[in-house]
């Protein structure tokens, strides 16, 4: 009993200072906050030797662990646009996986992803070792915009067209789409502007309009777009970009 009185008062202390224990490990590019919050509640993460509880705040001047590993202090935050191709699998979850990202991007920092795009899709994905802005642009309420160039295997009318861009009940999900613009840019080829992340959402919607997916490229996310990179290829964004990028999830 005196031990655990002795705990709650350090919490308390620390409370009054610093920043929560989920931020600090987002920022230093450990994972998002939401992932840390789920490691808190775990008991993975420990400051000082001791389990942490959600809302526990830390100056950084701490010896605070994962898993038992010593984390290092935050680092500079980089953010890269990486062309997945087609066959790339973005997970880090699932050691055993062929063709994950880790194996084709090799970065001097560890970074994950902001927004997966699933096996037979290609395009943009963002790599950040920034927690924070993971967070930010994986949040749905946040509506932030992504816009994909999509072929399907039947032509394209203006019947598709207007129910796509109306909102589309996902029986699988049980769910209906947001409102989202649509523009047809061939016979067979469209362009989609989401502001939501449903599972495979191009898919299923474009399926309850009686097609099928051919090719899926995400071109855009928010103001950052895929430009002339080639698939495969990354690049690390410059000053100017970052700002416009970090502007965008802010408002």
């Amino acid at each position: 009993m005196h031990m655990k009185q002795r705990n709650g008062t350090n919490q308390n202390t620390s409370i009054q200072q610093g920043i929560r224990i989920n931020k600090y490990l987002a920022e230093c590019g450990l994972c998002s906050r939401r992932d840390a919050d789920q490691m808190i509640a775990e008991g993975r993460v420990c400051v000082n030797g001791t389990p942490v509880l959600a809302g526990y705040r830390v100056t950084g001047q701490e010896t605070i662990t994962v898993n038992g590993k010593t984390i290092g202090g935050k680092t500079d935050k980089v953010v890269y646009a990486y062309y997945k191709p087609v066959g790339v699998i973005c997970t880090e979850r699932d050691p055993h996986a062929k063709n994950k990202l880790t194996d084709h991007v090799k970065l001097p920092v560890r970074v994950t992803y902001a927004g997966r795009l699933d096996q037979d899709s290609e395009g943009l994905l963002i790599l950040t070792n920034d927690g924070e802005l993971i967070n930010e642009l994986m949040r749905g309420a946040n509506r932030h915009e992504k816009e994909y160039v999509v072929k399907v295997n039947r032509e394209i009318d203006d019947d598709f067209l207007k129910k796509m861009s109306s909102g589309i009940y996902l029986r699988e999900l049980e769910q209906t789409t947001r409102p989202c613009r649509v523009e047809a840019i061939g016979k067979f080829t469209f362009r989609i502007v989401l502001t939501q992340g449903l599972n495979r959402q191009i898919r299923r919607m474009c399926r309850e309009c009686h097609r099928e997916v051919v090719s899926l490229k995400r071109v855009r996310i928010n103001t950052l777009e895929l430009g002339k990179l080639k698939p495969g290829e990354y690049r690390q964004l410059d000053a100017n970009e970052c700002e416009r990028l970090y502007a965008s999830v802010r408002r």
